[in-house]
């Protein structure tokens, strides 16, 4: 697993600091805040890959500073924390939550979240559902994250949320077209870096050129080679 910027938030700062260290000695980078506004204060400052929030907390609660983190950035990743039996908690877990310790819990279990929270996320944009289906089997035994968006529109709502590390765009997609979605995200910001997979590349020939000079990563054609992909993006997201 890479490197991930984690902020850990509790009230209870020996915890905080105990669980920092522990996260560090398996070569993380960590901060702490005692509360939910300082925790919005340094979420304002620097963009963390994943966010440990205890619940009951004073000045701000764990569950209010979490709905604000996403109403700033929608991709935000927050693991809640609880040693009660917290009401507070289902708001948090219906808006997005990624899921919750119940104190004491193992170093073991926090580190196997952090794992999962942080596996790489690859937006598959096709609407080709079988491709889809088996793109994302291969995918996910390889040890990534999937997420499928079945036409244009679609891809450029997810990607806008933040969160993804690699895009897979087919030329071919209802509402608008490969090209067009790449050239949306380019005004909106760089995209992640994509991979173009079509049927239709030879036909397209045009809009492919474009798009490679346009910072597309590399294009494959259907059927596609697995190992083949498989290895660009394994590239793709250790150099990100």
């Amino acid at each position: 697993m890479k490197s991930a910027r984690v902020m850990i938030v509790d009230d209870d700062r020996d915890l905080a600091e105990s669980l920092a260290e522990l996260i560090e000695m398996h070569g993380h980078k960590v901060s702490i805040a005692s509360n939910g506004k300082e925790a919005l204060e340094r979420f304002h400052q620097q963009d963390f890959d994943v966010t440990f929030m205890d619940v009951r907390m004073p000045i701000m609660n764990g569950v209010d500073s979490f709905l604000e983190m996403r109403r700033l950035r929608p991709a935000a990743k927050v693991i809640m924390m609880t040693g009660f039996r917290e009401p507070l908690v289902a708001k948090a877990l219906e808006n997005g939550a990624l899921g919750l310790l119940n104190k004491p819990f193992r170093l073991e279990d926090l580190l196997e979240k952090l794992t999962d929270a942080t596996k790489p996320v690859i937006l598959l944009v096709d609407d080709d559902a079988d491709f889809a289906d088996g793109l994302c089997d291969l995918l996910a035994n390889h040890g990534y994250k999937t997420a499928v968006a079945g036409d244009g529109k679609m891809a450029v709502d997810r990607v806008g949320a933040g969160g993804v590390d690699v895009l897979i765009l087919d030329l071919r997609l209802p509402v608008m077209d490969g090209l067009e979605v790449y050239r949306k995200l380019s005004e909106k910001g760089s995209p992640p870096p994509t991979i173009i997979v079509s049927a239709s590349l030879e036909t397209n020939r045009e809009s492919v050129n474009t798009l490679r000079g346009m910072s597309v990563k590399d294009c494959f054609s259907k059927p596609v080679d697995p190992q083949a992909l498989l290895s660009t993006i394994d590239r793709l997201v250790t150099d990100a």
